[in-house]
Order: C-alpha cells, then sequence, then structure tokens
C-alpha cells in the first residue's frame, strides 16, 4: 500500500529526462533547502544520434520507458506528490519525441509529462542555483547531454538566458567525434550571445553531470577535504588547466585518473573544452560548481515566498536546532550574550555568528566523549544546500570548541585546510565564549540572562546576578580565563551587588 507521509512533511517527486541521464528525486518537507530522501539515476543516452537522424535513439527509448515505470511505482509508492516529469532537449527536439511521450503517458498514468523549451529550462536552473547561491552575480551554465542553457545573474536575480545546441552528446555529434571541430563548434555558438563577457572578472557557476565530474577530478588531484561538489570553487587558472589536462588525455589516460567516472569518459573531453571556452569567453575570475539546478528549481517553485524569502544558511542552522537542540529561544539569546566580544565584525561575520548560535546545541543528546567530533561532522557533512565550504569548516570547528575539543584533534584537518588564520581565530573566540556560556546556563535563556559579558579598560568582564543560580565556580573561572586569553585580554567577574558599590 503506497505511504502516506504526514502533512507536515509532504513529499514531492521529480524527474529529470534528458538527453543523455534520467534522475528521479524525491524531496521531503517544506523547506528553504531542498531535502532529497530518494535520488536515482540511469543513463539510457536517448539523445544519441539525434543530431544525424532527428530521431530519439530507439535503444535508449526502450531502456528509459522500462526505467520510468519504476520511477512511477517508487513514487507512488513513496507517496510523493505533486510527482511530474520535466522532459528536456533531446525529447523536444526529436521528430519522434510526441510518440515518446505517449508511450511514455500510458506507462505513467495521471503523471504530467511536460516538454518544456530551453528558456523554461533555463529559468528552472537558475533558480535552482539561486536556491542554494542566493546572492550569484556573473554567468550561469548548466550542461546537459543535448543543450546548455546560460543566464546572466545580477547579485542574486535572474536576468537574460538562452540556449544552445552544445550538451556533450550532441557537441560530439555535430562534431563528428573530433576534438578540434567540437572546439570551433562552441566558439561559434558562444559568440552568438554577446552578454556572456558581462560575466568579466565576476563568477562562472557551472551546473550539470558532466562539469560536476570534472569536479571530481581536480578535488581528488588536490587530496581536497570535502567530497562535495557543490560550491566548490576553483580559480580561472586551475580551472584552465583542469580542462586542458582532461580535454588532451587519451581514453586511456581518463580512466587511470583518481574521481573520473567511467559512465562519464566519453563525454569528459566535450565538457572541458565547453568550460574553457566559457572561461575565455566570459573573463570569469573563478568557477564555482553547483549541485543545485533545474530540480530544485522546480522544488523551489513549489515553496510559497516565506520559504523562498528566508537565508539557505540561517534556515538550516534553524532546523538542525530544532532537531537535536534542547530550547529553541537559546540561539538568539545566546547571539545578544556574544555581541560585545565581536564589536568591530562586518555584516558576514555577524551573520555567520548567528548561524553558529543556533548550531552550537546539536551535539547535546550524543555521548559526551564523542559531541565534538559527532558535531563538527554533523555541520561539515550538513545537506544544505546554502553553506559554501569555508562555512561549513567554521561552522563545525566553533560547535566543536562549544564542546571543548583539543585544537590539534585530528579529526579538525578539514577545517584547517579549509580556514585562514583570521577565521580560526573568530572560531576559537565564539567556541570559548560559547562553551562558557552553556557552562553558566545549563543551556537554558533563563540562567543566562542572569549574567552578561562586557569590555571594559583591557579587561573582560563577567558580570553575575544574585539568585540566578550561576556562580564564579571552578569551571567557570577557567572558561573565562581561556576566553580572555582569546582575546588577549585579562578577566574579572563581579556580582550586581559589586557593580553598584562601584558606581
Amino acid at each position: 500500500m503506497p505511504y502516506a507521509p504526514p502533512a507536515s512533511l509532504p513529499r514531492r517527486g521529480v524527474v529529470d529526462l534528458g538527453s543523455n541521464s534520467v534522475r528521479l528525486v524525491v524531496y521531503e518537507g517544506d523547506s528553504r533547502n531542498p531535502m532529497p530522501i530518494f535520488n536515482e539515476k540511469a543513463v539510457p543516452r536517448l539523445g544519441l544520434g539525434l543530431q544525424s537522424s532527428g530521431r530519439l535513439n530507439e535503444e535508449g527509448v526502450s531502456r528509459a520507458l522500462l526505467v520510468m515505470r519504476r520511477y512511477y511505482l517508487i513514487a507512488k509508492a513513496m507517496g510523493a506528490d505533486p510527482f511530474e516529469v520535466l522532459a528536456t532537449a533531446a525529447v523536444r527536439d526529436a521528430s519522434n519525441g510526441a510518440d515518446f511521450v505517449a508511450r511514455l503517458q500510458d506507462r505513467m498514468p495521471g503523471v504530467p509529462i511536460r516538454i518544456i523549451s530551453g528558456q523554461v529550462e533555463a529559468e528552472h536552473s537558475a533558480d535552482g542555483l539561486l536556491c542554494g547561491i542566493p546572492d550569484a552575480d556573473g554567468i550561469l551554465a548548466d550542461i546537459g547531454g543535448g543543450s546548455m542553457e546560460v543566464v546572466r545573474l545580477i547579485r542574486g536575480v535572474r536576468d537574460v538566458s538562452q540556449s544552445l545546441s552544445l550538451g556533450v552528446i550532441r557537441l560530439a555529434d555535430r562534431s563528428g567525434n573530433n576534438l578540434e571541430v567540437a572546439q570551433k563548434k562552441v566558439e561559434a555558438d558562444l559568440a552568438t550571445v554577446p552578454w556572456l563577457k558581462d560575466g568579466a572578472g565576476r563568477s562562472l557557476y557551472v551546473v550539470g553531470g558532466a562539469w560536476r565530474a570534472l569536479a571530481r577530478i581536480q578535488m581528488a588531484r588536490d587530496a581536497y577535504p570535502l567530497l562535495m561538489v557543490h560550491n566548490y570553487r576553483l580559480t580561472a587558472a586551475a580551472a584552465r588547466d583542469l580542462t586542458n589536462l582532461v580535454a588532451a588525455a587519451p581514453l586511456r589516460v581518463l580512466e587511470r585518473m583518481e574521481g573520473a567516472p567511467k559512465r562519464r569518459l566519453e563525454d569528459l573531453p566535450y565538457a572541458a573544452i565547453a568550460l574553457r571556452r566559457l572561461l575565455r569567453v566570459t573573463g570569469a575570475n573563478q568557477v564555482v560548481f553547483s549541485a543545485s539546478g533545474l530540480r530544485e528549481g522546480w522544488f523551489m517553485r513549489h515553496m510559497p515566498d516565506s520559504i523562498r524569502d528566508q537565508d539557505p544558511l540561517l534556515a538550516a542552522c534553524q532546523e538542525m536546532a530544532r532537531r537535536f537542540g534542547r530550547d529553541p529561544s537559546m540561539p538568539e539569546a545566546l547571539f545578544d550574550w556574544t555581541s560585545p566580544l565581536f564589536p568591530r565584525e562586518t555584516a558576514e561575520e555577524r551573520r555567520l555568528r548567528l548561524a553558529a548560535c543556533w548550531v552550537s546545541d546539536i551535539g547535546s543528546h550524543d555521548h559526551p566523549e564523542y559531541r565534538a567530533e559527532q558535531a563538527f561532522q554533523a555541520v561539515l557533512w550538513q545537506s544544505g544546500v546554502g553553506f559554501d565550504h569555508p562555512t561549513r569548516a567554521y561552522l563545525g570547528l566553533t560547535v566543536a570548541l562549544r564542546y571543548e575539543v583539543v585544537a590539534d584533534a585530528p579529526f579538525l584537518s578539514p577545517a584547517r585546510h579549509l580556514l585562514d588564520g583570521a577565521a580560526i581565530a573568530r572560531a576559537e573566540t565564539l567556541g570559548k565564549a560559547l562553551r562558557l556560556a552553556y557552562t553558566l546556563s545549563a543551556g537554558t535563556p533563563d540562567l543566562l540572562g542572569g549574567t552578561n559579558l562586557r569590555i571594559q579598560k583591557g579587561r573582560l568582564i563577567l558580570r553575575l546576578e544574585e539568585d540566578h543560580g550561576v556562580f564564579a565556580g571552578d569551571a567557570v573561572t577557567r572558561r573565562l580565563t581561556r576566553l580572555g586569553e582569546a582575546l588577549g585580554l585579562e578577566v574579572a567577574t563581579e556580582t550586581a551587588v559589586q557593580r553598584r558599590a562601584a558606581e
């Protein structure tokens, strides 16, 4: 019998039916950070040979019909509603696309099957990217098997877009599997989009499995500490080196490259050529890889404005606090309590401090010997799309220090790799402040309200109210001293009576 999800956790399913692959994703809940609970991909290569034949590949059609029937039964059994199919370049361009959709509809009764235009595909891709990187500014390129969508982004707003016949399968077909010809095709097509040059000095955001495969190769080459492509960044110079390497590598060399997916080896040189020419045309100063695209854009269109308008980082941290913390009113109290320690922080540092306060109690239910490590990993490996890699490291390090981890613990190595000295110092100060706050308050705003911190005349002063259940015991004194050392300040405690007498 199909599962009936609770009203508080609705499920939505979407199939991205592309020229190369077909993927089903089922999301759970109404969230600023789409939460996939099922994700499966098959590679029928519907668009293979489309350039010359004008028709969907017959073998690919047979495989796709089989896979899509499975996806229909999965979505039905999981209680996904709505459940839709988005068919892209191959189906919309093929002469037998409509016939294929009719056959597909027989196997998926009642399921909307939408053949979307290149314009709509670009809009969905941009919405998906902005779901995870809401302030994106530059050029977005989404490569598939049959097409590449390019979009100009202006400080988090989707602008003009265009769809080009530069998917990896179609590019190979158009060039007769000749890489030199493929490069000329890419150059000619990109030259028809004059606004691509507006990416000069800005970011090039890239979406699509073929480009994510390139990112994994580079991550393996660099022994990168996170196995997460989303928000992985390369300088333009590093990206050019990578694309030059992959575009020139024979198949036998690609096969031996660590991180190279076996099913995409034939596509990689074409993906590399497309990316290399985009870098030249746009003049972008960095490449930002995104795992959010068309499917996440579809998901966000089902969310109300009240969710779409949320900060994805803070929304994810708040969700973690609600699931794993003890008191949902504590993070805001901590934010106010720690504010005197950071009088000159930037707006972004302030935002990160608020995020850290939200996740600061997520280890409260874990074994005390493992809280620091488990909390660090929970933040570092969080699935929310609103986290870039340094932010994951900063928040993870802060929460581990809140649990009084030793600074040279081996599991902290990703943080040390991803953060500069200034960020590490801020994390250490905030982590020690949070440790002191929880020691004083037992994780409750009521007890924390009987204390405050201030910096005065080169000293860090902890004030304690009488009869609030707080006092300067050994643990408090020790943790206050450590916080003072992080700030380079002498420390002192005072009671309200002492403060009034001094005044």
